[in-house]
């Protein structure tokens, strides 16, 4: 399994966050399989699943603090880390690897100053490698948001970059 980075940004959760999430748990807490959609919930609310909200989980549904570590890291749709409002993502599925991904993403990584797995502490962008995301013909890709780019190459990425850093 490959290693697990938190990224060291303060926890900035509300008064009115934590309300809501509990609301969510005293339902989900009656439900048999319960932690799923408990942790669905609170990635909704929050927007990833910060150690503070894993605990309240831990305390409302009464099971431990592994076992929410274990399925919120084993599901690929829940994230520990914060993301940004650009979520970028590298495609280094085995079509875009080979055409350079690796490159691609260090160059990312290289320009906004953060590593994979990371979000930057402007809470601008956070950057994440992923598996083929289904664009195989336009290898290497990546995306911002839901924007797709194809046939990238990394003297291209301070270019693409540029409007989102820019204040597109």
């Amino acid at each position: 399994m490959g290693k697990i980075k938190l990224t060291k940004v303060a926890f900035s959760g509300t008064a009115e966050q934590e309300a809501e999430l509990r609301a969510k748990l005293a339902e989900t807490k009656k439900m048999q399989g319960g932690l799923m959609p408990s942790l669905q919930a609170a990635q909704e609310i929050y927007g990833y699943l910060p150690i503070e909200v894993q605990k309240i989980i831990a305390e409302e549904l009464n099971v431990s603090m592994e076992e929410i570590f274990g399925v919120a890291t084993f599901y690929s749709q829940f994230t520990l880390n914060p993301q940004g409002r650009y979520q970028i993502s590298v495609c280094i599925g085995t079509a875009c690897y080979v055409k350079g991904a690796g490159e691609v993403l260090d160059k990312i990584a290289e320009v906004l100053k953060v590593e994979p797995g990371e979000c930057t502490a402007d809470g601008k962008f956070s950057l994440n490698a992923t598996r083929c995301i289904g664009c195989c013909g336009l290898a290497p890709v990546f995306t911002i948001n839901e924007q797709v780019f194809g046939k990238v190459t990394k003297d291209e990425v301070p270019g693409i970059l540029r409007p989102y850093i820019d204040g597109e």
